[in-house]
């Protein structure tokens, strides 16, 4: 078995997870009015909004016992550039994941990849989780691919779930269960100790 006390909950080779501070809803109001940002996020209409907005989220979240959200930061100066989270069904060990990277220059440089992976490890080590799906737009290829670089496994289509720009598009499922990040993560070992011998 391999051994999961092996490198942080929040830090990644990129990015770090933390906490949401009271400073970064000006982030959050900022990202809001990127409808790129907003429409690979949800299915939602892209509407912006304010910064005290979110401050009302965070409180609604804070008190929502199956939320479990974080800020991403970059490594080198703790800069905000992205939120995600899980909502969590505690009784069935699954939760749903999400993630928005909010800047444009910040996006398609591992960032969305590395987050990924931190939130599916600390979905496994630290929540005791069984199961984690998300649901990715047919149009969104690059999270797509991030996605299967963190593990997840295409699992089925809504067929024309999304309408947009005068266009239907499908909405995928993916998944990963906990031996099948397991054995990624035996995996990685097993290559990162034949490559020191």
């Amino acid at each position: 078995m391999f051994n999961l006390s092996i490198g942080s909950l929040y830090t990644g080779q990129l990015v770090r997870l933390g906490a949401i501070k009271p400073e970064d809803k000006d982030a959050f109001a900022r990202w809001s009015n990127d409808s790129e940002y907003l429409r690979m996020l949800n299915f939602d209409p892209a509407i912006p909004r304010p910064a005290a907005y979110f401050e009302e989220q965070e409180k609604k979240d804070d008190e929502n016992q199956r939320a479990v959200k974080f800020a991403i930061r970059l490594l080198e100066d703790d800069k905000i550039i992205g939120v995600t989270g899980m909502w969590v069904n505690w009784n069935h060990q699954n939760a749903w994941f999400w993630i928005g990277i909010g800047d444009a220059e910040h996006r398609s440089k591992g960032y969305g990849t590395d987050a990924t992976k931190l939130m599916v490890s600390y979905a496994f080590r630290e929540l005791g989780l069984f199961r984690v799906t998300l649901g990715v737009f047919g149009y969104n290829t690059r999270a797509r691919r991030a996605y299967e670089k963190a593990g997840f496994t295409f699992e089925g289509t809504q067929r024309e779930a999304l309408y947009r720009e005068g266009k239907r598009w499908d909405m995928h499922s993916m998944g990963i269960l906990r031996p099948e990040w397991e054995a990624m993560m035996q995996a990685e070992q097993e290559a990162s100790q034949e490559a020191v011998r």
